[in-house]
């Protein structure tokens, strides 16, 4: 996208925000310090306002008046009611997607089925930007099978981007399957889901792909793609809250074709049985283990709502229009100070997070979070070696944002204020 804005001033950005049709939906969210400015949804979404109600109700009246009948009532479906509005934003149909369990482990579930299911093949490709849970739980599996698989990484000529020769080069008739995240979790580097889908179909191979940086903030069609398997949190862009519960995407064809590593009762296909011997559920639902854990998982409900509502066409038009603006005052304002951007800056295939890179990205980023002044912070993360993440959300970030916090970064910079900070690094970046 060519952007076409005026200045780098504040009362350009103002300008920006009066024309957005989706500023409403800012007040969906808490915002209790109107000083802070917020860039990390890419790590954890904000609260939205209608979360605290409804676990109000589930803790009050659902646990506390109606008790262990609150099971027939609302909660037993509920992996399943909360997935089927989760697959209407990452295009999926009804009974492809439930809520269970973490995003490691619904990898692990679905690694482990896949690659039983290709039985006789023994390569597996991901790349170098793949998030380092998903590798570590490949390769914990590779040694559980006895070692005979292999995993492969592409590799990055730039730093930023994956070239599609990179694993057309390493996908083969010996490749079981290709596990990547769709968004890149450093440089925001977005895949062409359904060429990569294609080219490993092609070869007869599965892919798995991570939805965890792209689900609510790009538009996603596992459909359309014909992706088999996928697996996402819900606590960034979705905002469910920390630690709340992750999902699976079984394509509906493959599904009774792939067998669950865990059995629990919840995927049973009688829980309530209670038969001494399992028999898997003839639906998605073989991929649940236990007990859902219903007061989280009643948390995400609230921030799918708003995303649904808001549209995620719209949500990922204005979270384009807001990156590229950000890009626009980095080249401006940043650039001549020693900055750079670890980012595709083609919007078509960069998620909803800039990252910025400088030989002092983690004391600047504590800077930021620390503030000058008392009357601007901002919050982004950081990330080994030099990048600190911006991210934005189209139904709660604004122009304005924006320009203050690239305009404190650079107050920083003139400054050394970053220089104040102390090492080593905190443990949570």
């Amino acid at each position: 996208m060519k952007n076409s804005f005026e200045s780098i001033d504040i009362f350009a950005a103002k300008r920006l925000d009066s024309k957005d049709n989706l500023k409403s939906f800012r007040n969906e969210f808490v915002n209790s310090d109107p000083t802070t400015i917020y860039l990390d949804g890419n790590s954890l979404g904000r609260l939205p306002k209608r979360t605290i109600p409804l676990l109000d109700n589930v803790i009050n009246k659902e646990w506390g008046n109606d008790l262990i009948g609150s099971w027939n009532k609302s909660w037993y479906d509920k992996p399943y009611r909360v997935g089927n509005k989760l697959a209407k934003l990452i295009g999926a149909k009804n009974e492809e997607v439930i809520i269970t369990d973490s995003t490691s482990i619904n990898l692990y579930k679905l690694v482990y089925a896949a690659l039983r299911h290709q039985s006789g093949r023994t390569k597996i490709i991901s790349d170098v930007f793949n998030f380092p849970s998903d590798l570590y739980v490949i390769q914990g599996i590779i040694k559980e099978l006895g070692g005979n698989h292999k995993l492969e990484l592409a590799q990055s000529e730039d730093g930023i981007t994956i070239c599609d020769d990179a694993l057309n080069n390493l996908i083969d008739e010996n490749t079981a399957l290709v596990v990547l995240s769709h968004t890149a979790f450093k440089s925001g580097f977005v895949y062409d889901m359904k060429k990569i889908t294609e080219l490993a179909h092609s070869k007869g191979a599965l892919v798995l792909w991570d939805l965890s940086h792209s689900a609510g903030a790009v538009e996603i069609n596992l459909n359309d793609a014909n992706a088999d398997l996928a697996v996402g949190c819900t606590y960034k862009y979705l905002n469910g809250g920390p630690g709340s519960p992750a999902y699976l995407y079984v394509r509906e064809d493959i599904i009774d074709k792939l067998e669950s590593p865990i059995w629990g009762w919840f995927g049973d296909q009688d829980p309530f049985a209670f038969n001494p011997e399992y028999k898997p559920a003839a639906s998605i639902k073989k991929f649940l283990v236990g007990t859902p854990p219903v007061i989280s998982l009643s948390a995400i409900e609230p921030g799918l709502d708003i995303t649904l509502k808001a549209g995620i066409t719209n949500i990922r038009e204005k979270n384009i229009r807001l990156s590229e603006y950000m890009i626009f005052l980095i080249n401006n304002i940043l650039v001549p100070l020693g900055f750079s951007i670890g980012s595709p800056l083609d919007s078509s295939i960069r998620g909803s997070h800039v990252s910025l890179v400088h030989p002092e990205a983690y004391r600047i980023s504590k800077a930021m979070i620390r503030g000058i002044k008392d009357d601007l912070k901002v919050i982004p993360d950081y990330r080994k070696p030099n990048n600190i993440r911006l991210s934005v959300s189209g139904i709660y970030s604004s122009f304005e944002e924006i320009n203050k916090a690239i305009t404190l970064i650079k107050d920083i910079s003139d400054t050394r204020y970053y220089e104040t900070i102390a090492m080593p690094k905190e443990l949570v970046t």
